[in-house]
């Protein structure tokens, strides 16, 4: 449980960060935390809900304000994931997503940094671990996997163990002196993202790290929806049986993406976040309450 100091401090961050994207002209939105639908990803189990789930993200439907009109929005929410227990992980946890209509993920790189060095201007009692004045480390997958790693992202995937080497051999010596971001993923890692234009294999997909520990995703959007209907079948076909009932495609999303003419948006994890710039190494000593702490 986060003492009264602490408290404190969770609440000003949050603050800091609202501050900064309506001084970047964002606009707030909130959407639906119960979905009859959810992103299909194999590796993400939902939370049930009655006949909906709980969100992973609300990525869908902040991808349909941007269809409605919106420009640069974004959300500070509660996310739901299955069986994610660990010193990173919690079950539920605060989400913070942003999004811009005519902008690829090197916009989102820069929001990142501008981000950062306002939080470690605004917030007197929080002390990033890293420098964030030096340039920021950024590195490809194909270069990481290169230097840390026995084998290419192209053979870690064919051998089916591309996250174990991630996890494992890269993620550890990435943002441990400026935040690092990893970007340039093989396009089947990236079902949402869009491929890069001289490299159709290769998703402009990015992660950003510090101290090895990843705190955000963004990606150029892939706002083909017939593209992106053939990306949601291929996730489908590796999900497993037992999540039949959340296998249906989320029609009115596929309509609305292709309202959309180009876009990037990112998810970062707020909860790691604040547990770095507290010094804290366990997601447990970074929210009001951990999961031991509840009553049963």
């Amino acid at each position: 449980m986060l003492d009264q100091k602490r408290l404190h401090i969770r609440a000003a961050f949050f603050q800091a960060i609202r501050s900064f994207f309506q001084g970047q002209g964002f606009l707030e939105v909130d959407t639906p935390i119960r979905q009859p639908l959810i992103i299909p990803e194999q590796n993400i189990v939902p939370v049930p809900s009655g006949t909906h789930f709980l969100q992973s993200s609300p990525e869908l439907y902040m991808k349909r304000l941007l269809a409605s009109g919106c420009e640069q929005i974004f959300q500070i929410c509660r996310c739901f994931r299955s069986g994610e227990r660990g010193r990173l992980h919690l079950e539920e946890f605060v989400m913070l997503e942003w999004y811009r209509i005519d902008a690829d993920y090197t916009n989102l790189m820069e929001d990142c940094e501008k981000l950062f060095q306002f939080l470690d201007s605004e917030l007197a009692d929080c002390r990033f671990p890293v420098s964030l004045h030096e340039p920021w480390e950024k590195v490809t997958v194909e270069q990481a996997f290169q230097k840390y790693c026995s084998v290419s992202p192209s053979d870690a995937l064919r051998q089916d163990t591309f996250d174990l080497l991630l996890v494992e051999e890269v993620e550890p010596h990435l943002g441990r002196k400026t935040p690092t971001i990893l970007y340039d993923y093989p396009l089947e890692l990236a079902s949402l993202a869009r491929p890069k234009a001289d490299h159709m294999g290769i998703a402009e997909r990015f992660e950003l790290y510090v101290e090895g520990i990843e705190l955000a995703n963004g990606f150029s959007e892939l706002t083909d929806p017939v593209q992106q209907r053939s990306r949601f079948e291929e996730e489908y076909a590796k999900m497993e049986t037992s999540h039949q009932r959340q296998k249906k495609m989320p029609e009115l999303f596929l309509q609305d993406l292709g309202k959309i003419n180009q876009a990037a948006g990112i998810a970062m994890g707020l909860d790691r976040l604040f547990m770095l710039i507290i010094g804290q190494d366990s997601l447990d000593d970074a929210v009001p309450f951990s999961p031991d702490e509840l009553d049963m």
